[in-house]
């Protein structure tokens, strides 16, 4: 896949046992087709063209191949099409991972040959050669120096044919230079010249980072770096590389999961069952997991710093910091409660050896301590059902209740004694027995004192209804309306 592009994997399928085998087919071979149906644009076509010509013919011309051989059309879910889409020009296949180092490699091929012809043929030292003349005749300085030449660069030697050969001096190289002096320069000597300089190796990394960079490989996996730390996980050397790794892998995935769904639908998986996995590759980087995470972290700690300023809402920070949308946040919520009773539900049954959702009650929390050791009264003693909350523990506490809108909190843990309590304030009649308390004596001859008040005011108030009294309100009140009145 990623040296061509695209890579077909023809799957054999029985109804049965699914996908039992899987054959790779060339990509010279296979031919994609798309959009030809009107009546289903999406419909997808794959052609197994043994002998690479349907790509130049029409798609519904099928032509005779040598041996009986035609084109063989396979639908979408009988082939598994790995592609890497990063260029539309190369739609409806993929390009190749190295497609654009490819023409940057003919260029470093082109210029390492150039520089190794340059070394071998123009960086070696010369010499060169100055040989006296003296007194030979102008005209035969050549010939002279012709024949220093032969004897200093070629050694006589006769073959096994017979013939004589003058072999070549592997001592010397032909590209010295031999000129003859003459006049006051009489010496005889021999210099050395520099060879060029040639600085193409500059060239050639240039064109090698160049093609690195094309490629998004890391150096050091095609061994141009000297020392390295980790060599295990190269992939860590360069976050960029982890990423295009990453990005190969979701078509990797993609294309899995695609086989996995014709696996299941061909053994009778349907509906949820048919979509309820997923496939996932190793990660390709530590150090690309790793900045993922100290991200993250970064997020939690400032979406914990703007929730305790109360400057922002919870969910002004799921929305802006995490990118969730309000179905995610509030899923969310619902999962944190539900964390929430996992947790006090481990805590009851390490500490209390309780297990709530059993059991239906609780051991050692707050509230049960103050059903306790509290005011020793629950409402559940009152009448009231098992879910009552115990007494001092309302929403509203009343007068003489403990609470924060409560008054003044009781004196006594006890009501027995009380005019609250079941039978009064003497429920064994022992006050009673020898005259009661005072209290109650002075409130008995005050209730006489009212009564007798009372009445003679009602005696009054019937003279003035009905005797005195002419307006029509007044004569509209019966005896009957005086009766209700005394009740």
């Amino acid at each position: 896949m990623c040296k061509y592009g695209d890579f077909f994997l023809k799957l054999e399928i029985s109804e049965k046992f699914g996908i039992y085998n899987v054959l790779p087919y060339t990509v010279y071979h296979m031919v994609r087709r798309e959009g030809e149906d009107p009546e289903n644009p999406a419909k997808v076509i794959f052609q197994l063209d043994p002998d690479g010509l349907a790509s130049s013919q029409h798609p519904n011309y099928l032509p005779k191949r040598k041996n009986d051989r035609r084109v063989v059309d396979f639908d979408n879910y009988e082939v598994a099409h790995f592609r890497l889409i990063s260029d539309t020009a190369y739609l409806p296949y993929g390009r190749s991972y190295i497609e654009p180092a490819r023409k940057i490699f003919k260029q470093v091929t082109l210029m390492e040959d150039a520089m190794l012809i340059h070394r071998i043929m123009r960086a070696p030292e010369k010499r060169m050669f100055y040989i006296n003349v003296g007194n030979v005749p102008p005209n035969e300085v050549e010939q002279f120096m012709q024949k220093t030449m032969n004897q200093m660069k070629k050694t006589p030697y006769v073959g096994e044919d017979g013939q004589y050969n003058l072999r070549f001096n592997m001592q010397n190289m032909m590209e010295d230079f031999y000129l003859p002096v003459r006049g006051g320069d009489t010496s005889t000597r021999i210099e050395t010249t520099k060879g060029l300089d040639y600085d193409g190796t500059n060239d050639v990394d240039y064109l090698l980072k160049k093609m690195f960079a094309a490629l998004k490989v890391p150096k050091a996996y095609f061994g141009y770096e000297g020392e390295l730390s980790g060599k295990a996980t190269l992939a860590a050397e360069d976050i960029r590389f982890a990423r295009t790794v990453e990005r190969i892998q979701k078509i990797m995935e993609s294309e899995l999961t695609k086989i996995a769904l014709v696996h299941l639908y061909s053994q009778g998986f349907t509906g949820e069952s048919l979509t309820n996995f997923e496939i996932k590759l190793t990660t390709p980087s530590i150090i690309f997991e790793q900045e993922k995470i100290a991200l993250l972290k970064e997020k939690v700690d400032l979406a914990a710093q703007m929730k305790d300023s109360k400057l922002f809402s919870s969910d002004y920070i799921y929305e802006k910091i995490f990118d969730l949308s309000e179905d995610q946040y509030m899923e969310m919520r619902d999962l944190v409660r539900e964390d929430s009773k996992r947790t006090f539900r481990i805590a009851q049954i390490e500490g209390e050896g309780n297990d709530p959702a059993k059991s239906g009650a609780t051991y050692g929390t707050p509230h049960d301590l103050a059903s306790m050791y509290g005011r020793r009264a629950t409402s559940t003693a009152k009448g009231a059902g098992q879910d009552e909350v115990p007494q001092g523990y309302e929403e509203e506490p009343k007068w003489g209740e403990p609470g924060p809108e409560g008054g003044r909190p009781t004196e006594k843990a006890s009501i027995y004694g009380t005019n609250d309590a079941l039978g009064g304030r003497d429920p064994l009649g022992v006050h009673g027995m020898h005259g009661g308390f005072d209290s109650d004596n002075d409130k008995v001859a005050e209730n006489v004192k009212t009564n007798t008040v009372y009445l003679r005011n009602k005696e009054l108030f019937k003279d003035i209804v009905f005797k005195k009294s002419t307006t029509k309100e007044a004569q509209m009140l019966s005896e009957d309306n005086i009766k209700d009145l005394e009740n």
